[in-house]
């Protein structure tokens, strides 16, 4: 919440009516999602209802000891965020407040409540190194000058979304702050570092065009089976236990974005506390620089007040949105979309609205809709094409994806990974199930990977596909009669789709080398397993016993590529091992 919004307060209210984060005022002159300040301690809330003379708010703090006759103010403005030079290496909470820096202002761990600050540092002075010159004609969302945010991130200044733009008449290279002016133009406008923006807006993008690029994430299933599009949506549904966080972490890792918002809404604050613990000790593959130098958490964990987890999302996508604006390719974590639904769910049975499945609020299909339609792969108004990719998890009771939160997600996002709790059981990880899960980027995308990777790259993953599904089939046959009834063939196809589980589908996120796993080593694997499929089916067709095939040496040693270094020549070494031994079989 800007800083600068809190001095234009106006007229006043009383307290109606206080039931847990909802509030009714009465005598309020405020206007739908108005940001407004509720009882003597100045709580932060928003309008979300107006009916007569009563305004429903919901507070993002804590409202116990709040009574009626308390007064309310209005800013007159809506929720807005902060935009400029220092978001990077940041950690906010649900509305956008640094928490490092509420900790300092309060010497403690925890937040008093009505305590706000600024969401990025107004008096630090920034390099600010212009990139138009006198006498150039700008327009909204072009580049003035570019400012060094991170050793990773240079921040572009750019002509807010709202100016009409026009002749730069005055402009400099120097260290400024924030708040001070970089540029004027010649109708009178002054540009600076700092910008406002509504949280439920989306900002302005010339076009929104059809991703034909992966968002690589190192992870084999994900790139090789499951590919998400830079500016797509994926969804990871999943039981407890199964794996959804680390499979989060491990995208906000590794995935080859320029930027990472990772939203924590709701979950438990050992989790955010790893991230804010690993990243700063990761380096960023692409750079070695720290992941953190690129990378923003919003952190609302479970204990923090409900309404503001219901904000906490919008936050993170407006801020991926800016970024994007710069050209950027940003990946969004939300982790999880099932606390956000839950504490709309909450605050829509306090206002006593009408409910649908399960109890969610009937406009539960249409708020997942508008947050996953903000991400894509734009052309900006400035003329630069940047994704916002938005991957999302959800925490279905008991596992159970017929729930409306899974359901609805469903509807929206083009790719779903669907985490298995038989599989984490297992110890299978990560626990995605390859019968369940899907991407509709495939076909966008396969130009790519056989541009970037190998010509038949998509004929590969689908031979993976289809030994898994005949493996799928023949498990029904196995619990009923046993393998060792199964003809030879069969009982070879099972043993090629156990090396394709261990080998090439299960990843030890853990190990320093198999954590990250690139699009070249994918396929390598991938063909090294077919290697030795194409050899153990000629062996079987001379004669040898499908159980010598099985026992010869060098096959395990196809669970070991993974956590080499040297791949390349480990798989060259293991195909010609494999080919030599299986031959003379026969």
């Amino acid at each position: 919440m800007s800083q600068a919004t809190q001095d234009s307060v106006r007229e006043d209210g009383v307290i109606a009516s206080v039931s847990g984060p909802v509030v009714t005022a009465r005598g309020l002159d405020a206007r739908m999602n108005d940001v407004v300040y509720v009882g003597d301690e100045g709580l932060m809330g928003e309008v979300i209802e107006i009916e007569g003379d009563i305004t429903t708010i919901q507070v993002y703090e804590e409202t116990s000891g709040v009574g009626p006759g308390e007064p309310v103010e209005s800013t007159g403005e809506p929720l807005t965020v902060d935009l400029g030079p220092g978001m990077m290496d940041a950690i906010y909470d649900g509305v956008q407040r640094p928490l490092d820096v509420l900790e300092e202002k309060m010497n403690s761990a925890f937040l008093d409540r009505g305590v706000d600050a600024p969401g990025i540092d107004l008096e630090k002075k920034w390099e600010f190194e212009p990139t138009v010159s006198v006498g150039d004609e700008v327009a909204s969302g072009d580049v003035v000058g570019t400012v060094p945010e991170t050793v990773t991130i240079e921040h572009k200044v750019m002509v807010p979304p709202d100016f009409e733009g026009g002749e730069v008449v005055a402009i400099e290279d120097g260290e400024f702050s924030v708040t001070e002016t970089v540029a004027e133009l010649d109708n009178g406008e002054e540009i600076t570092m700092h910008q406002e923006w509504p949280v439920r807006q989306a900002r302005p993008a010339a076009e929104k065009k059809t991703p034909r690029e992966p968002l690589v994430s190192g992870q084999r299933i994900l790139d090789g089976l499951f590919p998400i599009a830079k500016g797509g949506t994926a969804a990871i549904p999943g039981p407890f236990g199964s794996g959804k966080t680390v499979t989060q972490h491990q995208l906000a890792k590794w995935a080859d974005a320029d930027i990472v918002v990772y939203v924590g809404c709701g979950e438990r604050g050992n989790e955010m506390t790893e991230v804010i613990e690993d990243f700063p000790e990761l380096d960023d593959p692409k750079t070695g620089n720290p992941l953190m130098a690129r990378t923003c958490l919003i952190a609302n964990t479970s204990n923090m007040p409900v309404a503001a987890r219901e904000s906490c999302i919008y936050t993170g996508i407006t801020i991926a949105e800016y970024y994007r604006d710069m050209g950027y390719d940003v990946a969004l974590m939300a982790d999880s979309t099932s606390r956000w639904a839950e504490a709309m769910r909450e605050i829509s049975s306090r206002l006593e609205e009408m409910p649908g499945e399960e109890g969610y609020p009937a406009y539960l299909a249409a708020r997942l809709s508008e947050f996953y339609e903000r991400a894509g792969y734009f052309t900006t108004v400035n003329g630069e094409e940047g994704s916002v990719s938005v991957i999302g998890a959800v925490s279905p009771p008991g596992g159970d994806f017929s729930e409306p939160v899974t359901q609805n997600t469903l509807r929206i996002v083009k790719t779903f990974w669907a985490l298995d709790a038989d599989l984490a059981e297992r110890r299978h990880f990560p626990a995605i199930n390859w019968n369940e899960s899907y991407s509709l980027y495939q076909e966008q995308l396969d130009p790519w990977f056989v541009e970037n990777v190998e010509d038949d790259w998509a004929e590969e993953r689908q031979w993976a596909v289809d030994v898994l599904d005949e493996e799928n089939e023949l498990q029904e046959i196995v619990q009923l009669v046993g393998k060792d009834a199964l003809p030879e063939d069969q009982q070879l196809t099972l043993e090629i789709a156990r090396y394709l589980r261990e080998a090439y589908l299960q990843q030890n996120a853990f190990h320093p080398t198999d954590t990250y796993c690139s699009p070249e080593k994918t396929y390598g694997i991938l063909t090294a397993i077919h290697a030795f499929n194409d050899e153990a089916f000629k062996a079987l067709e001379a004669g040898v016993p499908v159980e010598e095939i099985q026992a010869i040496e060098a096959a395990p040693r196809l669970n070991r590529i993974g956590v080499q270094e040297d791949w390349e020549a480990y798989i060259e070494d293991l195909k010609a091992e494999i080919t030599e031994q299986l031959r003379e079989l026969y």
